[in-house]
């Protein structure tokens, strides 16, 4: 478990699939994500097996820590321990709890994991325009804007572009993400 303020982050169960069905559900999370399908409850479990067994990646449910409630999930995936680098995306699955901080606070943690615990150099995700928040939440926590995927998704009948944002060690250190 790692712990932050109002936020903790624990590993991904098998229970937990409902609350990602629930997100799947949602056409705002949908959009934010670029998401086009919603998924049954048989396809969620395969994707928990599957990433279960896959050692490239770390999955986390995002709890409140007052009541232990799960609002959300992120992960770290294709480490690349060589390289040092690796993924990350997150998803909030309610939007009561957009706007808030919890996703940001979240990101800290993951951020903090990734270099403390896996001592990767770099964390990359990649957000679509249309996402304001999403990426303001990112360079709150110390992301960088590093490239464009121009008109990259087609959605609700317009272009977004893909925006690649990146952290490396040093972003890090300088700017020494604390929760």
């Amino acid at each position: 478990m790692i712990k932050g303020d109002h936020v903790y982050l624990r590993p991904i169960q098998k229970e937990d699939m409902y609350s990602f069905y629930q997100a799947t559900q949602d056409e705002e999370i949908r959009y934010m994500t670029g998401t086009r399908d919603s998924f049954t409850m048989e396809q969620l479990a395969h994707h928990f097996t599957t990433i279960s067994q896959d050692e490239s990646r770390r999955d986390f449910a995002i709890c409140l820590s007052q009541n232990n409630e799960l609002i959300g999930d992120l992960s770290i995936v294709e480490i690349d321990e060589m390289n040092k680098k690796a993924g990350f995306r997150i998803a909030i699955h309610n939007p009561t709890y957009f706007n808030k901080g919890y996703g940001s606070e979240a990101t800290k943690l993951a951020i903090l994991f990734s270099f403390e615990q896996l001592k990767l150099n770099r964390l990359q995700l990649e957000v679509f325009s249309h996402n304001k928040r999403g990426m303001k939440a990112y360079e709150k926590v110390g992301f960088k804007k590093e490239g464009v995927l121009r008109q990259s998704l087609y959605i609700n009948n317009q272009y977004s572009d893909e925006i690649i944002m990146g952290i490396t060690r040093a972003d890090y250190k300088t700017f020494k993400c604390t929760v």
